[in-house]
């Protein structure tokens, strides 16, 4: 099952490239990603069998990454599917934008977009920090194209600081396990793959000072490509000028990625003994990236700018949760679920306001609720649940990590809680006045013609709903692999 997962899109993304008609190559994404899907569904009920000697293997936290892949990806296919067919009926080109509508390369785009799925894909099976450093550098190069997609001199100039930022980073990751391969290595003693469950059944032999130095190298190289502050400067621009559907992609999806590996290399940290010293790794960039996004988005002026520092934020929220222990790590991984589905749902919805209004900028949005109703309700309601607002997922997930900080009973752990509870505050503050402002008041300037269609409402309904439902109950299936991943990184949740 495992090589399925990997092999359907893979093929799916090299055939996009030779598929002669546009609507044989749409057919063929919303296929794969049903395809996909299924698949996915079925590494529930049953486990996959590991491949490659054991270094491809879905354990728990893969499992759960692939899953949240697998879901936004099918949502992302059904919108992108209307997305590419209202693009090709456009004929004119927004001045203000500078956006060329009716110029877009869709054969590269759906290649790319299903290679980027098989590239996300093997990040969550790889148990060889080699193959993960692999699949980590794929979806950044099978993404950047997307960046590009509406060729403007600005989304050129996010593609290449993308590239460029998030390839400095991966170089130190690829460092990191060089390191980590002579952390490994014992004069005398018979090595082992770096295969993490080698590497935990070793973890107590690992030489410490490697390791530290290691694990630092993870820190920075994957906490480029997760939007950890300060390392975070490619994301608003990738974010801001990439289409809305691979926007949600970028943030619900492919930041999972690099967590996940960060993930992997504390579970290493924990099994020798150093879960200390990582947690303040965490804790540290995870408060950083927290300020980061509190001070530009107070203020901000553009609407998926704004959502793009609302990452940097959430990304904080997750590192200072795993920081916490098991269970804030608990917390940390609901709330990836719970972000990836909310600010997923947000970044389409941000795509059907730039189609209506032609511009990004959120003092010129006016009026949505009345000239977009379905649109103006869902950006409310995602509001709602991206600021973590009851009864919504991102609440409980929030709220878990808030306890978890005062429950250490230690005065570093009151003094993280009390940090942590402000800038949220401050960051609640930021969003209102935005998405309030957006949804409320009258238009300024004549919008796009036509309604909302089914494939721009349907998406952000069922993710939105998702998150609603998480915040009312979590599933039992969802809440055993939670527990087992937190106990990975710490100790019983």
């Amino acid at each position: 099952m495992i090589p399925a997962l990997l092999i359907v899109p893979a093929l799916a993304g090299l055939a996009a490239f030779a598929l002669p008609g546009a609507a044989l190559r749409r057919g063929l994404l919303l296929v794969t990603a049903l395809a996909h899907a299924a698949l996915t569904a079925a590494c529930w009920k049953w486990t996959p069998a590991p491949a490659l000697g054991g270094w491809l293997k879905l354990d728990a936290a893969g499992l759960l990454f692939l899953s949240i892949i697998s879901v936004l990806f099918l949502a992302a296919a059904f919108y992108a599917v209307g997305y590419l067919v209202q693009e090709a009926n456009k004929h004119t080109t927004d001045i203000e934008e500078g956006f060329l509508f009716d110029n877009a390369p869709e054969t590269v785009f759906i290649g790319c977009l299903l290679l980027f799925l098989a590239a996300m894909s093997l990040v969550t099976v790889s148990q060889h920090f080699g193959l993960l450093w692999v699949a980590i550098e794929a979806t950044t190069l099978t993404s950047a194209p997307l960046i590009y997609f509406h060729k403007h001199h600005r989304s050129l100039e996010a593609t290449w600081k993308y590239l460029l930022i998030c390839s400095v980073g991966i170089a130190l990751a690829l460092l990191a396990n060089f390191f980590l391969e002579i952390a490994a290595t014992q004069p005398g003693v018979e090595g082992f793959p770096l295969v993490l469950s080698e590497l935990v059944a070793h973890a107590r032999g690992l030489q410490v000072p490697w390791l530290k130095a290691a694990c630092l190298l993870f820190f920075v190289g994957y906490g480029t490509k997760m939007g950890l502050a300060p390392l975070h400067t490619w994301l608003p621009d990738a974010h801001s000028e990439a289409p809305s559907v691979v926007s949600a992609l970028l943030s619900g999806a492919v930041l999972n990625c690099a967590f996940l590996g960060l993930l992997r290399a504390q579970q290493v940290c924990v099994a020798a003994g150093l879960g200390d010293f990582g947690r303040d790794v965490w804790i540290a960039l995870g408060l950083t990236s927290l300020v980061i996004g509190a001070v530009f988005i107070l203020g901000q002026t553009d609407y998926k700018r704004l959502l793009a520092y609302s990452s940097v934020e959430n990304m904080g929220i997750m590192a200072v949760g795993v920081g916490l222990g098991s269970a804030g790590a608990f917390g940390a991984l609901f709330h990836a679920v719970n972000h990836s589905l909310a600010k997923a749902m947000l970044f389409l919805l941000s795509g059907n306001i730039l189609a209506r209004y032609r511009t990004k900028t959120i003092a010129q949005v006016k009026g949505l609720l009345g000239a977009a109703p379905a649109t103006g309700l869902l950006w409310v309601a995602g509001f709602l649940a991206i600021t973590g607002t009851p009864p919504f997922g991102t609440f409980t997930s929030k709220l878990l990590i808030l306890k978890a900080a005062f429950d250490t009973g230690q005065p570093w752990g009151m003094w993280v809680g009390v940090v942590f509870l402000g800038l949220l505050a401050v960051i609640f503050i930021g969003m209102t006045t935005a998405f309030l402002g957006m949804a409320q008041g009258e238009p300024e300037k004549p919008i796009g013609p036509g309604r909302d269609r089914v494939w721009q409402i349907a998406p952000p309904v069922v993710l939105g709903l998702l998150v609603l439902w998480l915040g009312l109950a979590v599933p039992e299936s969802l809440d055993s692999v939670l527990r087992e991943i937190a106990r990975t990184l710490g100790g019983a949740a």
